[in-house]
């Protein structure tokens, strides 16, 4: 694994943040500090932006791609994650981050999520988590909190919200963590060691949508949040990280959940063991074959 120790922080010969144009978010959107925090960690990795390719979905936040100077790819709902995976495996060479809101994520693509998460594919998944779907007018999300009012529930949800730190844990995930949108610098070292570790990282990341969402606020996260890192959790514990993943209330868990090294799937094929898909020569292959048998 590579240490943060040994890189060279802040020698890039390009500006992450110079772009064309402006997020059209809404004022205090928590999706600002989230792009912010990701274009930090550019910096501190040294990436450069050919070697980066952040692939997103539908949703608010998944417009970020837009607004940061590496590849990108905008792609349908909840579809993230085969994309990203996709990518992976034809040049493993990258540094790939998949954006998602909660609903893409935890909802139509919750199946992809659970098996790019046992596969142990090395991608970041950066989850904008708020609660609500803010892109279509402010509907219950599958991570919205039960008795949370919106035009879809307007007596309330009554299901139980899905916690995707313990999803994640169970699904064998092998990097989880949470961050929060108010705070950058600790997001930032979130992602950072999110990229750095090598096999699937999670990071789910409260994001105040200022708009639709005035239960899960601001103010009401900085009452309750506290850092792993400021306690005695052991990451390579499991049972641990359960346990700290289901307190909520008064005091809600940020930080490293859990953070094991375990074989990658891209590490077990052979195919692409020395030479990335993407630069293997197909020059001399022979598909007359082939095409006669299809075409």
């Amino acid at each position: 694994m590579v240490k943060l120790d040994d890189l060279e922080v802040g020698k890039l010969d390009w500006d992450p943040y110079e772009h064309t144009s402006k997020p059209n978010w809404c004022p205090g959107c928590g999706d600002h500090g989230i792009l912010a925090a990701l274009k930090n960690a550019i910096i501190e990795l040294n990436e450069k932006p050919e070697n980066v390719l952040i692939v997103s979905g539908i949703g608010c936040g998944s417009k970020l791609p837009h607004w940061i100077r590496t590849y990108g790819f905008h792609g349908v709902h909840g579809r993230v994650l085969p994309v990203a995976t996709g990518a992976r495996l034809a040049n493993h060479k990258l540094t790939i981050i998949g954006i998602a809101g909660d609903g893409d994520a935890y909802g139509i693509g919750l199946g992809h999520f659970i098996h790019t998460m046992r596969r142990n594919l090395d991608i970041v998944y950066i989850v904008e988590n708020n609660g609500v779907y803010g892109l279509t007018k402010g509907q219950t999300s599958p991570t919205s909190s039960k008795g949370f009012k919106s035009i879809s529930t307007p007596e309330g949800v009554i299901d139980i919200p899905i916690n995707p730190i313990t999803l994640a844990l169970s699904s064998g995930a092998t990097f989880v963590s949470r961050g929060y949108a108010g705070d950058v610098k600790h997001l930032t070292k979130l992602i950072v060691d999110g990229v750095v570790h090598k096999g699937f990282a999670l990071i789910d990341i409260f994001q105040p949508c200022v708009t639709y969402n005035h239960l899960n606020t601001y103010k009401w996260y900085n009452k309750r949040i506290y850092r792993l890192e400021e306690t005695k959790h052991d990451v390579t514990d499991l049972e641990a990280a359960f346990v700290k993943a289901e307190e909520w209330g008064n005091k809600i868990p940020t930080g490293i959940f859990y953070n094991v090294e375990k074989p990658t799937y891209g590490s077990e094929l052979p195919q692409i063991a020395k030479i990335p898909l993407v630069k293997q020569g197909i020059s001399n292959v022979n598909i007359e074959k082939l095409m006669d048998e299809f075409v």
